[in-house]
C-alpha cells in the first residue's frame, strides 16, 4: 500500500496561469541592487531557461516595460503604471487605516480621521483603543465642527469666503462650560490654528475629554481631512498633549497627506496616458 505525503504543498489551482506568473517573476528580477541584468542573469534568477527568459524579456520590450541595448536589460518607468493602478484604487479610509493603527499603537489612544460635511465633521476612519466618551463613535458619527479639534482644523483650512458663510449661519450650543460659543471666539481660534498647524480642544465637546488634530492635505496643499487623537483629561495634561501627542499627530497627518498626494498623482498620470 502506497503512502501519501501529507506535508506536501498543494499544487497551483486550476485557474493558475503559469505564463503570467513567469512574466511577473521576470519583472521582479530587477531591483535596486540589480537595475540591469543580462539574459543569463534573468534566467538564473527566475529559474527559467534562457530561451523562455528571452521570450518574456522581448515581450516586455515590445510592451515598453523593459529596454535593452542588445546585451543587458532594464525596466522602464512604464512599470510604475502597475503600482499606479493599485494606488489610484485606494480611498482615504484605506490609505489612513495603517497610519492610524501605527499612531494608536504608539500613543495608546484612540485615533480618527474625519472630513467636513456641511457644518459637521464625519468620521471616515477610526481606531478605538478605549471608550472615553459617553457617546459611542463609529464610522459615520457626526459632531458640530466648531466644537471638535478635527472640525476646527477643517474650518481653518476653508477659503475665507467659505469660512465667512459658515460663521454667518452656524448655531452655537454650549456643550460644556468651556465650549466656544460666538463667531468672534471661533474666528480667533481658527486664526491661531492656521498659524500653529494643529488644533487642541480641551473639554469643549465633552467634560473630561481632550483632543487634538492636524490637517491632511491633498496634492494641491488643500486641507481635505484631519487626523485626531482623543484622550482623557486625567491622563494627559495640556502640556503633555502639546509635547507628546501633537508631534505624533502632525507626523501621521503628513504621512497620510504624502500617500494621498501619490494616489492623486497616479490618477492624474493614468488619465494623461489614456
Amino acid at each position: 500500500m502506497s503512502e501519501t505525503n501529507s506535508d506536501q504543498s498543494p499544487g497551483p489551482s486550476p485557474d493558475y496561469v503559469q505564463s503570467l506568473a513567469r512574466g511577473l517573476s521576470v519583472i521582479k528580477a530587477f531591483d535596486g541592487e540589480h537595475p540591469r541584468r543580462t539574459l543569463s542573469e534573468v534566467a538564473r534568477h527566475t529559474d527559467l531557461t534562457r530561451a523562455t527568459a528571452r521570450r518574456f524579456l522581448l515581450t516586455l520590450v515590445e510592451l515598453q516595460y523593459v529596454r535593452t541595448d542588445g546585451s543587458v536589460f532594464w525596466l522602464t518607468p512604464r512599470v510604475l503604471e502597475l503600482g499606479y493602478s493599485y494606488l489610484s484604487s485606494l480611498s482615504l479610509p484605506e490609505l489612513a487605516g495603517p497610519h492610524l493603527e501605527a499612531l494608536s499603537a504608539k500613543v495608546r489612544e484612540s485615533t480618527s480621521v474625519s472630513i467636513l460635511d456641511g457644518d459637521d465633521v464625519v468620521y471616515v476612519a477610526r481606531v478605538p483603543v478605549s471608550r472615553i466618551m459617553t457617546v459611542s463613535i463609529t464610522i459615520g458619527t457626526r459632531f458640530p465642527a466648531y466644537a471638535t479639534s478635527m472640525g476646527r482644523v477643517l474650518l481653518a483650512g476653508l477659503p475665507d469666503d467659505a469660512l465667512d458663510q459658515y460663521l454667518s449661519r452656524v448655531s452655537f450650543s454650549r456643550l460644556t462650560g468651556k465650549t466656544i460659543s460666538t463667531p468672534e471666539e471661533l474666528r480667533a481660534e481658527l486664526d491661531k490654528i492656521r498659524a500653529d498647524g494643529y488644533s487642541v480642544v480641551d473639554q469643549e465637546l465633552e467634560e473630561g475629554l481632550r483632543s487634538l488634530a492636524a490637517p491632511i492635505r491633498d496634492a494641491n496643499g488643500d486641507v481635505v481631512a484631519a487626523v485626531n487623537i482623543s484622550t482623557q483629561a486625567a491622563r494627559y495634561s495640556t502640556e503633555a498633549v502639546l509635547a507628546e501627542l501633537v508631534p505624533a499627530a502632525i507626523s501621521t497627518a503628513d504621512a497620510i497627506s504624502a500617500d494621498l498626494g501619490r494616489t492623486q498623482s497616479s490618477n492624474n498620470h493614468s488619465t494623461a496616458t489614456r
